[in-house]
């Protein structure tokens, strides 16, 4: 088989793949509508919230009351048991003081219906326990909020890596018609005795060049497709094409001096720490004595689901636990240094981040100046090549020194469209940090 059909064939395989999978044009707000809808990493710390949010409503046991409903069956010969329930039932007779009744009684069916509701009244350590969960349930919604902005500024990035992918294939398409060209002007030089053949050879070599960077940008096409397509839940042979151009995009406008303290994540740690602080103090709280109100109202039968007979119980407990074997001295301990730990690290995240936005705003700053020694080389590399392919025409330029002006010039298109796709990430970034 002919080499040249060989090389045809592996560079037009990518493309005829892109054509075998769906197609669909997608702007850069409706990807953020879909991310926002659609992503797992969002449904996650959705539902982790949902989780911190039962952990705060189970606190409402300190202010109501527990209610319990049970009903009992049992037969019994024992004698305290059957004298017990013919008590409850209210059967008692003046026989059943017989001695010899009362060692040896005969079998007894009873059967019992009991309401019992305990009511808290004082438990310090409770109350600070529920403030501890709000704490963390307040935080965790925050926590919520900035995932939803670091999905946002995922697909942003996975949005503009397709950008930058399509425009790949769209540069490199141009320079592999430049250098088709190139190569039949050649072949036509070539048997006008204009050229050599090792001239010649360097341009198919040229043309061969440009189709294997084809073929790898295709593939990045389909790499950028699949990923944005993860982060918006959608099928991964669905190929993208985005229908906002790859271009400058406006600086960011925000305080460029420091972190906000009401960034969702600085403020989601902060409550965090500060969970960990009534956390903290509900220990301590629980040297002290709780005090807690109950009652019950029992019916009593020997037939089930029956209630002849009736009574209640209500009371008041005041229970101090003075001494648990160490438990509560090192429970406290370890709070302490939980809370400890958890005001260090809030510390060292807020520093980090205030790190990070400087670096970021640097990197604004770099990629702004590169962006424009990009563009000015763009500009020289597409005049060198003009000059040098009108004088190639006129037969007053190099074979080689033609393939090096285009090549060159498709360098300098493709690292102009990376610069842009670096200076509006750079610029994507920094607004995510002073958000």
């Amino acid at each position: 088989m002919n080499i040249k059909y060989i090389f045809t064939m592996l560079a037009l395989l990518p493309g005829l793949w892109l054509q075998a999978q769906e197609t669909k044009p997608i702007s850069l707000s409706e990807a953020i509508q879909l991310v926002k809808e659609n992503n797992r990493e969002i449904k996650i710390s959705q539902q982790e919230f949902l989780e911190s949010r039962g952990d705060y409503r189970q606190t409402n046991s300190i202010f109501l009351p527990n209610v319990a409903v049970s009903h009992t069956g049992m037969t019994t010969t024992n004698p305290l048991m059957a004298f017990g329930s013919k008590l409850n039932q209210e059967i008692v007779t003046q026989s059943d003081f017989n001695p010899d009744f009362l060692n040896n009684p005969k079998r007894i069916d009873n059967f019992a219906t009991k309401i019992e509701v305990e009511q808290p009244l004082i438990n310090v350590d409770g109350i600070y326990q529920r403030k501890a969960a709000k704490k963390k349930m307040d935080a965790t919604a925050l926590q919520t909020d900035r995932t939803i902005d670091h999905m946002v500024l995922e697909v942003e990035k996975a949005y503009m890596q397709l950008q930058l992918a399509h425009q790949a294939v769209t540069v490199l398409e141009s320079a592999q018609k430049a250098a088709l060209a190139n190569q039949k002007l050649a072949n036509d030089s070539y048997k006008q005795g204009y050229l050599q053949r090792s001239d010649v050879l360097s341009v198919e070599i040229r043309v061969s060049e440009v189709n294997n960077q084809l073929q790898y940008a295709k593939s990045n096409v389909i790499n950028a497709s699949d990923y944005l397509a993860y982060l918006l839940n959608e099928p991964l042979n669905t190929i993208f094409e985005p229908t906002d151009p790859l271009e400058i995009s406006i600086p960011v406008q925000g305080n460029m001096e420091a972190v906000s303290k009401d960034r969702a994540d600085i403020r989601a740690m902060e409550l965090a720490t500060e969970a960990y602080g009534e956390m903290l103090q509900a220990d301590k709280m629980s040297f002290l004595p709780r005090l807690n109100a109950f009652g019950s109202y029992e019916l009593y039968d020997d037939e089930i689901f029956s209630g002849d007979a009736s009574g209640y119980l209500a009371g008041i407990q005041l229970k101090w636990d003075l001494f648990e074997g160490y438990k509560r001295f090192g429970k406290l301990q370890k709070s302490k240094a939980t809370y400890e730990k958890a005001r260090l690290e809030f510390d060292s995240y807020v520093s980090k981040s205030e790190m990070e936005r400087n670096r970021a705003g640097r990197a604004v700053k770099d990629a702004e100046n590169k962006l424009n020694l990009t563009r000015l080389a763009l500009e020289q590399a597409e005049e060198s090549l003009r000059i040098r392919y009108n004088r190639f025409e006129q037969g007053l330029e190099k074979t080689s020194d033609l393939l090096t002006a285009e090549a060159q010039f498709s360098q300098k298109q493709l690292e102009y469209a990376q610069t842009i796709f670096e200076y509006n990430y750079a610029q994507v970034q920094l607004d995510f940090l002073i958000k």
